[in-house]
């Protein structure tokens, strides 16, 4: 028993419509024509999809579950139709990017001007996502290519360097920090200290370097990535330790950041599948990004700069 693609699109649109006259003004097709085929699906599939009850149709809880299936696949249709659309409509290519919120919040938007500089007819999707979607987006071929900071071990995805950056603390303008040109572990315990949970890359990586200092860290609040600490740092709320990709979104001016003695040198990363060659528009776009992370990429001129100095 299997249905072509004609009967799953009558059942789906008396499902949709609720009768036989509303399927058939949906397909422009008889009435007739929409009753013989639904009659021929349900004996195809060997069971009741409707009960007839004086003179209308109610769906059984058989043709509910089945549904919900069609509709899955009417869903995958229409991307594809969408995709067709966009293909015919930019025929230069189309690429879908995603990132951690770190690098996707100042260096993605950026990377993405400076690219359409010479490619003004590719269409470019961005989001920033957590880790695990990230990842998920690649592999199951919803993004072309994926910008991250934590290391990416899987068989079937391909990683290559962009830049590095490093860890640095983050305190408000005027803070009794910023007037020091390095920092280390000790200097910031006396301070409300805005940390990650421990469970994350990001909370994994701030307790061992507490830890490798022998110190205990003690936190006042905890937020879920770099981006949500430097806003907490710039509402006064405490210092925090972030990367220096994290801290090119934020205005020089408001925020203040200091190296600290052992901490993390973070790598960025462009992942995309292994067994797929990188598509044009895909190389492309990641040469931009390795010349705005090259330690000889210029900063923002309104932002934090990307290689801290030593004075404020």
């Amino acid at each position: 028993m299997s249905l072509n693609l004609r009967q799953i699109e009558v059942f789906r649109a008396v499902m949709t419509t609720g009768s036989i006259s509303g399927a058939s003004q949906l397909l422009f097709v008889s009435q007739p024509a929409v009753s013989r085929l639904l009659s021929h699906t349900e004996a195809r599939v060997g069971f009741a999809l409707f009960e007839r009850i004086k003179g209308r149709l109610y769906a059984t809880p058989e043709a509910k579950k089945l549904f919900r299936e069609v509709e899955h696949v009417y869903t995958g249709v229409q991307r594809v139709n969408v995709l067709a659309q966009e293909l015919r409509d930019h025929g230069d290519g189309i690429l879908n990017i995603v990132s951690s919120p770190s690098v996707g919040q100042m260096l993605i938007p950026q990377a993405v001007a400076r690219f359409r500089e010479d490619h003004p007819n590719v269409k470019l999707t961005f989001e920033y996502l957590a880790y695990g979607p990230l990842i998920e987006h690649v592999l199951h071929q919803k993004a072309d290519l994926a910008v991250t900071l934590m290391p990416v071990d899987h068989p079937n995805l391909e990683t290559s360097l962009l830049g590095s950056a490093r860890m640095v603390c983050a305190c408000p303008y005027g803070h009794p920090l910023a007037a020091r040109a390095t920092l280390t572990v000790a200097d910031l315990l006396p301070w409300p200290f805005v940390a990650y949970n421990r469970t994350t890359a990001f909370g994994r990586m701030v307790g061992e370097l507490f830890e490798a200092a022998g110190e205990t860290m003690r936190a006042a609040v905890e937020v879920g990535s770099p981006q949500n600490a430097c806003a907490m740092v710039q509402a006064g709320v405490g210092i925090a330790l972030v990367d220096e990709f994290s801290v090119r979104s934020w205005q020089a001016s408001r925020l203040v950041v200091r190296p600290v003695q052992g901490a993390h040198l973070l790598h960025a990363n462009a992942v995309h599948p292994r067994f797929e060659p990188m598509s044009r528009v895909a190389q492309a776009f990641t040469e931009v990004l390795r010349e705005l992370m090259h330690p000889g990429a210029e900063a923002p001129q309104d932002g934090a700069r990307m290689h801290v100095s030593a004075a404020a």
